[in-house]
């Protein structure tokens, strides 16, 4: 059995890319690891084929706790704190405050198309999924994925992600298959139902220990769920051997509180940075507020470019991350010729792990400006660009589902939902979007959960 994203000698390759693009010297780290026979490749999929030895183990650890001990390299323009991320925040954002219910209706129906698009080929590489496409006859993106006339070569070449082919395919979608994609979405809304917006990253933290499988969790999410489970409070939970710290898990847990704040991208940024610091630090974290702010100004924005000014402003300026977004947006921007904007970013973040989260963050903002708030256009971007191609979908999926409100949405994205999402939550398992829309706007209601 080999358990993905928590093993001493798959962490710390992974902690090795993680410091070096952090600036820190892991040379002497790196040196002893490999003298002792260990592998530098980090694994990509989270576990190394076999079990590494008991003495192999050992020194894994060992190197990790050194790792952890390094001195932090001074970055004033990471800022990890939110009071001094939130120094640089506009006082005013000059958008409307109240949305209506086709929009928050579009944004939960967008999320879900987005990821249900990218489930199949999440992990495929980029050419993978250009060969996939050109096989069946679909290349450019414009509709679901198919098995059907997919020659064996290369559905050997680039098998489908093992989980997601049986509930994601055109041939067998019936309503929205679980994903953490959206059970994250789900548990927010718990959180705000339960605690109000006063709630804590201790409640968050408190909320994925009740209601949240550990199996249903990935990278950070599984490093802080097992740091929990060792009695480590946030943020030190985000810190202990998490070399996926700055990864894309936290981006992915908080258009809800945007949802609930229309129109005010600082109060979603504040509420996200609580969720995010519970398994994220800098980069993850930032990717995180961006993602709210996205979501808050999306339901209430007139277009595009109003959402991604609104969710650039509340993200400290001289950040990679701000400096990733706003790169990827321009190059979006420029033309219509998407291939040539995606091997732009590859060549910009090509290094990077599939699951970090400047390279796939860089693939939403150049989608969304790209798209220009069509749905069909802005998700299939996204998704042809491949990495992790489900989160990404989700995200611009529900900027650009919520600038066309429910009704604008294409009937044939929107039908095989079924109004229904299946989840291992409690209580949410075959929930209907338009029950979930109607809880969201009643947290937006003045006072509701205060």
């Amino acid at each position: 059995m080999r358990i993905t994203w928590v093993q001493p000698e798959d962490l710390l390759p992974h902690e090795l890319a993680a410091s070096r693009d952090e600036g820190r010297d892991v040379t002497a780290l790196a040196e002893r690891w490999a003298r002792a026979g260990g592998n530098l490749t980090p694994p990509v999929s989270g576990a190394s084929p076999a079990p590494a030895s008991p003495r192999l183990r050992a020194l894994a650890a060992e190197l990790l706790d050194a790792a952890d001990a390094l001195p932090a390299v001074a970055a004033d323009d990471e800022p990890d704190d939110l009071a001094a991320i939130r120094a640089s925040w506009p006082t005013d954002f000059a958008l409307p405050t109240a949305a209506t219910y086709d929009r928050v209706h579009g944004a939960w129906l967008g999320r879900a198309v987005g990821c249900l698009l990218g489930k199949p080929v999440e992990k495929i590489p980029r050419e993978g999924i250009r060969e996939i496409l050109t096989a069946t006859g679909r290349w450019p993106l414009r509709d679901w994925f198919t098995a059907q006339g997919l020659p064996a070569d290369v559905a050997a070449r680039w098998p489908w992600n093992r989980r997601s082919a049986p509930t994601s395919l055109a041939e067998n979608i019936d309503g929205m298959p679980e994903d953490d994609d959206l059970n994250y979405a789900l548990l927010a809304l718990r959180v705000l139902e339960t605690h109000g917006r006063d709630f804590t990253s201790a409640d968050v933290a408190q909320a994925w220990l009740d209601w949240l499988p550990g199996g249903r969790v990935f990278t950070a999410e599984r490093v802080a769920y097992r740091n929990l489970l060792l009695g480590l409070a946030p943020p030190e939970s985000a810190r202990r051997h998490n070399p996926f710290r700055e990864w894309i898990g936290a981006q992915i847990r908080t258009d809800v509180y945007g949802w609930v704040n229309p129109g005010r991208p600082d109060r979603a940024a504040e509420l996200a940075y609580r969720d995010a610091t519970v398994s994220h630090v800098r980069g993850g974290v930032h990717g995180a507020i961006w993602a709210a702010a996205l979501a808050a100004a999306a339901p209430v924005a007139a277009d595009v470019d109003e959402v991604l000014d609104a969710a650039e402003s509340v993200l400290p300026p001289r950040s990679r991350f701000a400096a990733t977004v706003r790169e990827a947006r321009a190059l979006g921007a420029d033309g219509d010729d998407w291939e040539r904007v995606v091997d732009a970013i590859y060549a910009r973040h090509g290094h990077l792990h599939w699951v970090h989260v400047r390279n796939n963050a860089a693939l939403v903002a150049a989608a969304l400006a790209y798209g220009r708030g069509d749905f069909e256009r802005s998700i299939c971007a996204v998704v042809s660009g491949g990495w992790d191609t489900d989160s990404t979908g989700a995200t611009v999926g529900a900027v650009a589902g919520a600038l066309a409100g429910a009704p604008g949405l294409p009937g044939r994205w929107v039908a095989p939902l079924h109004n229904r999402l299946a989840s291992s939550i409690a209580g949410f398992d075959g929930i209907g979007f338009d029950e979930l829309t109607r809880r969201t706007r009643a947290l937006a209601e003045p006072g509701a959960g205060s």
